[in-house]
């Protein structure tokens, strides 16, 4: 291209991509001006100004406005502030596109009405307040007169969600399902009926006290972390590394309960692991239970956060491997 020559409509219009309505559409509207205009009234153009058209159709086709295209034609913005701006604007349009497909797709899913509609797009347009005050609500009645240890429901009220400021699919259609759970009656008195039975009793009632709590979700899940790689790995029951690793676990649980780890504690606690084992195995009629309830408000609660639960904890299989190294460990007196 000669950058002193010009150029009809036309020509302009094949180069651009822009058919030629358009292109008199922005020079009425005052964007890109022709060149020249002959006496005849047709327009010209030269290189710069069909460069200008290229970069308006390009801004257009990111759905970028006029009145902002002319700033930036003009000089009053820069093009690094214009688009900054204009993917701030695609953003809060993708989220929320992503917040009406997550409703939709829920009420597809469920058959839902035109009030499940609005109350659903409310749920996700929720503000972290009332998303906090929402879970509140739901912790109080259910906590409320609970006969188990103390502060055994403000440790359970901080397992929480916390949707992000940009979230996904998933974790708004998880949030929706979490929302619409914690403001249903059934659901609450479901979740403090298994909560009382569950920990309002032996063996539960132990496991619920802080110390023994406190164990399991700190000290013991760091070395708990350890022995599932270990388990994982397929290390086998009589190693080494195995014995070193539930050792370090018995040695541990013995401190919380201020004992000295003994192969007889390490025995108990293998006889333990058993117990857990059959009780998984047996009783599939509670953990159904639990899958319902507060184990649905945990699964939740872990979609919404990224922290999905490992499987291998619900593998009786694992629970039999570590009871097989402690006693491994016993009959070799690590």
């Amino acid at each position: 291209m000669d950058d002193n020559e010009l150029y009809p409509i036309g020509d302009v219009a094949r180069r651009t991509g822009l058919n030629v309505s358009a292109i008199r559409y922005y020079s009425d509207a005052g964007i890109i001006a022709p060149t020249q205009v002959t006496e005849a009234g047709y327009r010209l153009y030269d290189i710069r100004a069909i460069a200008r058209l290229e970069l308006v159709r390009t801004l257009r086709d990111l759905d970028a406005g006029l009145d902002d295209i002319r700033q930036l034609l003009d000089g009053e913005t820069s093009l690094h502030d214009l688009l900054t701006t204009h993917l701030e604007l695609v953003e809060r349009q993708e989220r929320d596109l992503r917040a009406r497909r997550a409703v939709l797709r829920t009420l597809v899913k469920q058959g839902g009405t035109a009030a499940q509609a609005a109350l659903m797009h409310k749920l996700v347009a929720m503000p972290d307040e009332e998303r906090e005050r929402l879970v509140d609500a739901f912790w109080n009645e259910v906590g409320e007169g609970l006969d188990v240890p103390s502060g055994f429901v403000e440790r359970l009220r901080t397992m929480r969600p916390r949707l992000p400021e940009d979230p996904t699919a998933t974790q708004l259609e998880a949030w929706i399902e979490l929302a619409d759970l914690v403001q249903d009656e059934e659901f609450r008195g479901a979740v403090r009926s298994y909560l009382q039975d569950t920990y309002g009793t032996f063996p539960g009632r132990g496991i619920a006290a802080a110390p023994v709590w406190d164990f399991i979700h700190k000290e013991g899940a760091k070395i708990g972390e350890e022995v599932l790689e270990a388990y994982r790995s397929g290390l086998a029951a009589d190693s080494p590394r195995a014995q070193e690793l539930v050792v370090r676990l018995s040695n541990a649980s013995a401190e919380t309960f201020g004992r000295q780890a003994t192969t007889e504690s390490r025995d108990r606690l293998a006889r333990a692991f058993l117990l857990v084992e059959d009780l998984r195995r047996e009783d599939s009629e509670e953990e159904a239970r639990y899958d319902a309830t507060h184990g649905r408000y945990l699964s939740l609660v872990a979609l919404i956060n990224e922290t999905p639960p490992s499987t291998d904890e619900d593998d009786p299989a694992l629970f039999a491997w570590i009871a097989s190294t402690l006693r491994a460990s016993t009959r070799q007196g690590a």
